[in-house]
């Protein structure tokens, strides 16, 4: 039994020892139901806010709150300990919106590119601690199974990321192929932000939205080696705004992917596009 299973499983039984129902026992916290009832079945971790409102209500003298770390560390395996918040909310998401400057976004990664980039960051690691790495990176992918409640997913990208290749050109090409399918099938939307916009919103930021039916929506941002997720309103407010601005600079969803698909086709032929125009 998994670590998160576990603690849910303990929540349910000191909760209907008790005689709370799920409604009872989240009075007075900011928490509906399905999110309690999926905490429960270990499909989401417990926020530290809870855990305490649950020691408060079942008298458990601390027990949950102690226990989230444990949750915590086994929920993030794979990951850096700064994106565990984001890594949860993105699994709960109605909709992602990503704008990505820099690299391709993880969830749009495939193995070849998301280890030669973790390889860039950790030059000296291990194969094993890297393979870690992105086989966790991944298996965030399972969103996009059809058999999955797919989020509606939006990314923006600069239009480098696909005319300055990182891989070997046939490792390239394959990596926008993969890209053009998830668009094909309908899971993401892709845009690019051309080069010759000049000045356009956040330059210099790298940033993911996401919107959720029961809670508050999140910002995550990210740098190298650090992350940060943001939940004041006001900051969100403002992100999104600069975000709805960003949108509007982009070539339209299927320009872009037209400009995705010819990428890759130039890459396949063994030929580095200029400016994909």
């Amino acid at each position: 039994m998994s670590v998160p299973t576990f603690y849910g499983k303990e929540l349910r039984w000191k909760r209907e020892a008790a005689g709370l129902s799920l409604e009872a026992f989240l009075e007075g916290s900011f928490y509906g139901k399905t999110y309690l009832s999926d905490i429960e079945h270990g499909e989401r971790r417990m926020p530290i806010d809870l855990a305490r409102h649950a020691d408060r209500v079942l008298r458990t003298d601390g027990f949950f709150e102690r226990r989230c770390e444990d949750v915590r560390r086994a929920r993030r395996s794979g990951h850096a300990a700064y994106f565990e918040k984001a890594l949860e909310a993105e699994k709960h998401a109605d909709s992602i919106e990503l704008w990505s400057p820099v690299i391709l976004p993880g969830l749009l990664q495939t193995a070849l590119y998301a280890r030669a980039l973790v390889r860039s960051a950790h030059p000296g690691a291990l194969d094993d601690w890297v393979e870690q790495k992105v086989t966790a990176r991944l298996a965030r992918a399972h969103i996009f199974e059809d058999d999955h409640a797919t989020p509606e997913y939006w990314a923006i990208l600069h239009e480098s990321l696909i005319a300055e290749p990182i891989l070997s050109l046939p490792e390239m090409a394959e990596q926008l192929d993969y890209i053009v399918a998830l668009a094909e099938r309908r899971r993401i939307t892709p845009q690019i932000v051309p080069r010759t916009c000049g000045a356009y919103p956040l330059m210099a930021a790298s940033i993911m939205i996401m919107t959720f039916s029961e809670a508050p929506p999140l910002i995550y941002t990210e740098a190298s080696y650090s992350g940060d997720t943001i939940d004041d309103p006001a900051l969100v407010k403002q992100y999104r705004k600069a975000y709805d601005r960003l949108r509007a600079v982009a070539l339209s969803p299927d320009t872009s992917l037209a400009m995705i698909k010819a990428a890759a086709e130039d890459f396949r032929n063994g030929d580095q596009p200029d400016r994909l125009e």
